[in-house]
């Protein structure tokens, strides 16, 4: 029988066991007490918008691929994948290496917008994995470096190349923090900005779901656009996301979506595609908007083109551009560093065909959740495509929120339940959708079939501790998920 490394014990002399266990002992609480540390000091230091730190106190210090080594000793698999940024995950040989090749080479990493030999290797590689019809009339803009900077330029050309200043977006929409982006996301309040119903099965907003929600919902943007005294005047452009994230795991339909270039092409309404998380392999096709066939107009990228370093882009049809130089620019818009980055993981992602690893990985792990749901109720759908993946939780006791067979209330205490008894279990999920009630899974797309089953395993059981706190009666008579955790 072979015999693995951590099945080897070294013998030891007497009095040395306790020695060594005393050693191991003072070392262990060391380590927490500096992880306890670096927490308290964020805590004391850091502004009170900080997120993810509050349900994720860990303290990562080392990473490689899945794997996350936290200040404190623990390691755990990281299903977060720095909200979908690593699509080769933690520190990818590839990437390292690319990034050393600059930094030896003594090339600047700085540049604002000039021409480099890096630069020019990255746009050649973006194109080369663009849809053909869209690369073949591209152009691209350098912006500054997160999602929400390309959003913003990608608006701020469309408003330029029509005219036209409204903009159509959709119910449960995410598009980045800057001013502009959130009023075209689904938590705005005060926009100038038609909203639009955006298709889903588990809740239709027409209350039907599958192809006739989406149809209704095509429908009523027609309408929209066509009645003169609706309110809504012909937009400088629409922004659609192929899958929300945020708004909680949502695929548009590719029927629903080839509709919306439709009915934005025979109005001369440029098409927006935020393709800023569900780009570069993660939904099963290397960009979403391929699984549909269609070509937007604009394609906003960020996050995984970057390989893990700060980057985003705006890409368009060439008859757009009609910036004057200087009309949009950031002074980080040249990073050299992210650009080296980004080739190294476009290319790697192509080559393998982890595009299509996600399509077959991303189609196992929902058949296996979809089994889990159906054994706890808590679960009310499970949804996603290629690794972009979201377990809705509900109140299983609660009447259903609309008719008699809909879906029952969201439970964000559930999901946060959830959450908390796999971060116990070494597993790093986020929570997103209406009322943070959606438990969202974005694993990198080069994850085994090994840590596939790891990371189902520890789900699952994350699921049942719930499942059995939710069953305990509490002294007052409520069950587990209606008192304070």
């Amino acid at each position: 029988m072979a015999v693995t490394e951590s099945a080897v014990v070294p013998s030891e002399a007497p009095g040395e066991a306790e020695g060594a266990r005393n050693g191991a002992s003072t070392e262990t609480e060391g380590a927490r007490a500096a992880h306890e540390g670096i927490l308290r000091r964020q805590s004391a230091r850091e502004s009170a918008a900080r997120t993810y730190a509050r349900a994720l106190p860990i303290v990562p210090v080392r990473a490689r691929g899945l794997t996350i080594e936290g200040a404190d000793g623990r390691r755990y698999l990281d299903c977060l994948s720095g909200a979908g940024t690593l699509a080769l995950g933690h520190n990818h040989p590839v990437v390292l290496e690319a990034i050393r090749k600059v930094l030896d080479s003594g090339a600047p990493l700085h540049v604002l917008d000039l021409a480099t030999p890096v630069k020019d290797a990255f746009t050649t590689e973006l194109f080369r994995t663009l849809p053909p019809r869209f690369a073949g009339r591209a152009r691209i803009q350098f912006c500054g470096p997160a999602g929400t900077d390309a959003v913003e330029a990608a608006f701020k050309l469309v408003r330029a190349a029509t005219g036209r200043t409204g903009l159509l977006a959709f119910t449960g929409a995410y598009h980045g923090m800057t001013a502009g982006a959130l009023e075209a996301s689904g938590g705005a309040t005060d926009v100038r900005v038609a909203r639009l119903p955006y298709p889903q099965d588990y809740r239709c907003p027409f209350g039907v779901g599958g192809e006739h929600g989406a149809e209704l919902g095509a429908r009523w943007t027609e309408s929209l656009l066509d009645d003169t005294k609706s309110g809504v005047p012909t937009p400088a452009g629409m922004i659609l996301e192929p899958v929300q994230g945020e708004g909680g795991v949502i695929p548009a339909p590719d029927t629903w979506t080839r509709r919306m270039r439709e009915i934005t092409a025979a109005r001369s309404i440029p098409l927006i595609a935020d393709e800023v998380q569900t780009g570069v392999g993660r939904t099963g096709a290397f960009w979403a908007v391929e699984h549909s066939g269609i070509t937007p107009d604009v394609m906003v990228l960020s996050k995984a083109i970057g390989g893990s370093l700060p980057l985003a882009v705006v890409v368009y049809r060439d008859d757009l551009d009609v910036w004057e130089p200087g009309a949009h620019a950031g002074t980080f818009r040249g990073n050299q560093l992210a650009m080296a980055a980004g080739t190294a993981t476009l290319a790697y992602v192509r080559e393998n065909g982890l595009a299509h690893r996600a399509a077959t990985v991303g189609a196992r792990m929902l058949t296996e959740l979809r089994s889990l749901a159906a054994e706890f109720p808590l679960i009310g759908d499970v949804r996603g495509r290629g690794l972009m993946i979201g377990l809705e939780c509900v109140d299983p006791e609660a009447p259903p929120a609309s008719t008699p067979d809909g879906p029952r209330p969201a439970a964000p205490e559930v999901a946060a339940a959830v959450q908390r008894e796999c971060l116990r279990r070494g597993l790093i999920v986020e929570l997103g959708g209406r009322r943070s009630s959606v438990v969202r899974l974005l694993p990198p797309l080069t994850i085994s079939d090994e840590q596939t089953t790891a990371v189902l395993d520890r789900l699952a059981d994350a699921v049942r501790a719930v499942a059995r706190e939710d069953r305990r009666p509490g002294r007052d008579g409520t069950r587990g998920a209606d008192r304070p955790r």
